[in-house]
């Protein structure tokens, strides 16, 4: 880190010495001792802009609290007749903002949660260094056209994560992908900003090659090793990242249990009794999803494309 880069961090830590002291509670769970890193990733955010990063973190605290999210480990929000409908892509794309987009936006800010104040602090203890990012691997088996009706969910949590949780992602990695992507990519990727262009790796196949230099074969996702690299094909609950009764679904669930006891100023909330405000999307993921859409609309009316291609599958194990 450059000495402009030290000198941002000083003033940013300056101004964040005066805010007030509902602000510092939930900024607690936000930097989780690393302060600096935490600096670092808002200051990217905005280019490293002090003034504009500052901002954003102040308004990602207001939403922390306005929305109660240091307790969303310790209420048990999603059911599992509706997370599995939702993962199946059947609830999603209805008009308006239905209850079943609320509840998987919900569970998706719980994975984040529980990735940064669980996963990310037992890493960088037993590591003895810092862990504050992570990869994802995005599986695009099977995209098909009618997955149109999962763009406004889509912007919906890369919005929460890019004013909530900036550059948690060091990489994407996209595999198993389809000619409807890779023509679909080519006119997106120049309306990304440079900063997130060099994040997303499109790797050939199933990625299995790419990935294990990265990590080990144990690690891979199950659409990533090459018995199966098709998410469709992964039937194993224990194995399949897309079931609940994958261990980190069951890890992630039974700590939420565990908070909901330990935490008894936290009720327990009944089915559609807890929102999160979600922002507007930003103008560049409002013009991408736009883009998103009149190519795929491209494909289906134009181009003679069936739409036969299954259901979409973008996730991170």
């Amino acid at each position: 880190m450059g000495i402009v880069s030290q000198e941002a961090i000083k003033q940013f830590q300056a101004l964040m010495d005066q805010v007030d002291e509902p602000l510092k509670i939930t900024f607690q769970n936000v930097h989780q001792g690393y302060l600096v890193e935490t600096f670092g990733r808002f200051l990217r955010a905005r280019e490293w802009n002090v003034v504009k990063a500052h901002k954003m973190l102040i308004d990602c605290l207001n939403w922390r609290v306005q929305n109660e999210i240091d307790n969303i480990l310790a209420k048990p929000i999603l059911p599992i007749e509706l997370y599995r409908g939702v993962r199946d892509s059947q609830l999603i794309g209805l008009s308006g903002y239905s209850r079943e987009v609320h509840y998987y936006v919900q569970s998706h800010i719980q994975i984040n949660e529980y990735r940064d104040r669980v996963i990310l602090p037992s890493a960088s203890k037993k590591y003895g260094k810092p862990i504050t990012t992570c990869v994802k691997v995005l599986d695009m088996t099977g995209l098909k056209l009618s997955a149109l009706s999962h763009i406004k969910l889509l912007t919906i949590i890369s919005t929460v994560d890019d004013l909530n949780y900036p550059e948690k992602t060091s990489t994407y990695y996209i595999v198993n992908v389809p000619y409807i992507f890779s023509a679909c990519w080519k006119v997106v990727k120049p309306l990304l900003q440079e900063r997130t262009r060099r994040k997303v790796q499109v790797l050939s196949g199933c990625g299995t090659d790419e990935l294990l230099k990265i990590m080990d074969y144990e690690s891979l996702p199950r659409f990533c090793k090459r018995e199966g690299s098709g998410s469709s094909r992964s039937q194993n609950g224990s194995d399949n990242c897309f079931s609940l009764d994958h261990h980190f679904h069951q890890q992630l669930y039974d700590y939420i249990k565990q908070q909901s006891f330990i935490n008894e100023s936290v009720q327990p909330i009944k089915q559609g009794s807890f929102h999160v405000d979600v922002p507007e999307p930003a103008a560049e993921g409002t013009q991408i999803a736009k883009t998103i859409e009149y190519e795929f609309n491209k494909f289906g009316n134009g181009n003679g494309v069936s739409d036969s291609f299954g259901d979409l599958k973008i996730n991170g194990d």
